[in-house]
């Protein structure tokens, strides 16, 4: 009875039960049901071979792309000219800041040489002006924002935009963290990576303007790897490639205009005698050697002219962590023991 009791009920909700509409019409529940609705139907099924659709051009976009990034290992893309390019560098009067500097003024550059130091940044420029090169020397704080904005207006009246920033001026105290003094960290901070929004604001609007430049930005394999000693030199290059990477995606997704034309390049050196490593520790010379600030020079030049996104210096360390990351966080710690290198704390 129970049983016969409920299929009717069932029944009699299927067939006879009305919902008045708002003209005083009714209709059926079974009409109403979604599942009936053939134009319900007819849209998730348009939807559904929308999204598998997006998913199939997503898939091709990433496997053409992926292809020809692996030919363009094999492959490298021709460089490009940077004759008559506006470049600024910051501490250009010395170390990487100067070999880059003369590389790409014997390129045709027209180099912008800025450093606080100004003997070395009159020597840099007497050189380049030496080999047929042009270059000029400005020297700034490049922690002091008001003076960065003034020395833009300067250098824009004097020389003209600039379409290409090199982020180079650097500080590296060397010793644990509760060691490290309140000015040390905050000049570490100030000057690592403060500066290259300064930097930033002061000259990318003429970029973006022009669809036309290229930013570079040194950080280092500091900036990939924790390292002891390091701690807060460390948390500025890590900070310097998350700037690189979000300042890329704002340009990138800016739906009012096209920034392609603007080219981000990060350069991760290992350890260069520039005289900040004062204490260096390798258990294998042959195979982690201390890099000449030349031999950097000409890594990063080359980045920069190929537009590469990002480069370890040497080239194998990119690859050596990529591989790292894949396994899970203690298994590469056995690697970083055994290679023991690193620095030990100044004294």
């Amino acid at each position: 009875m129970r049983c016969f009791s409920f299929y009717f009920i069932r029944y009699k909700m299927a067939t006879t039960a009305m919902d008045t509409n708002k003209n005083g019409g009714t209709q059926t529940v079974i009409e109403n049901a979604p599942w009936t609705d053939q134009q319900g139907i007819a849209m998730k099924v348009y939807n559904g071979i929308a999204i598998a659709l997006e998913i199939l051009v997503l898939y091709v976009k990433m496997t053409a792309t992926w292809l020809h990034c692996l030919y363009q290992f094999f492959v490298p893309p021709e460089p490009k000219s940077v004759n008559g390019e506006i470049i600024l560098i910051t501490g250009a009067g010395h170390g990487m800041g100067r070999e880059t500097a003369l590389r790409f003024g014997k390129l045709g550059g027209i180099i912008v040489c800025v450093d606080i130091n100004p003997t070395g940044n009159q020597e840099t420029v007497d050189i380049i002006k030496n080999n047929k090169g042009k270059a000029h020397r400005y020297e700034c704080d490049v922690t002091d924002r008001e003076a960065i904005n003034a020395l833009a207006e300067r250098i824009r009246r004097e020389v003209g935009d600039v379409t290409m920033l090199i982020n180079n001026a650097g500080i590296m105290p060397c010793k644990p963290l509760l060691q490290t003094s309140e000015k040390e960290i905050r000049s570490s901070f100030e000057v690592n990576i403060i500066a290259h929004l300064w930097l930033l604001q002061a000259f990318l609007p003429s970029m973006m303007e022009k669809n036309h430049g290229h930013i570079v930005a040194m950080s280092s394999m500091a900036g990939i790897v924790g390292l002891r000693n390091l701690v807060p030199y460390c948390a500025t290059k890590f900070a310097v490639r998350g700037l690189m990477e979000a300042l890329h995606e704002e340009l990138r997704e800016d739906k009012n205009k096209d920034y392609s034309g603007i080219k981000f390049t990060v350069i991760c050196p290992y350890i260069v005698d520039t005289g900040l490593c004062k204490n260096p520790k390798i258990k294998f010379p042959s195979l982690m050697k201390i890099l000449t600030p030349q031999e950097a020079a000409d890594n990063i030049v080359d980045a920069v002219r190929r537009n590469y996104n990002e480069i370890t210096i040497p080239s194998s360390l990119y690859y050596l962590n990529m591989i790292c990351r894949a396994f899970p966080r203690a298994v590469p710690l056995y690697l970083k023991d055994f290679l023991d290198s690193g620095l030990e704390a100044h004294v």
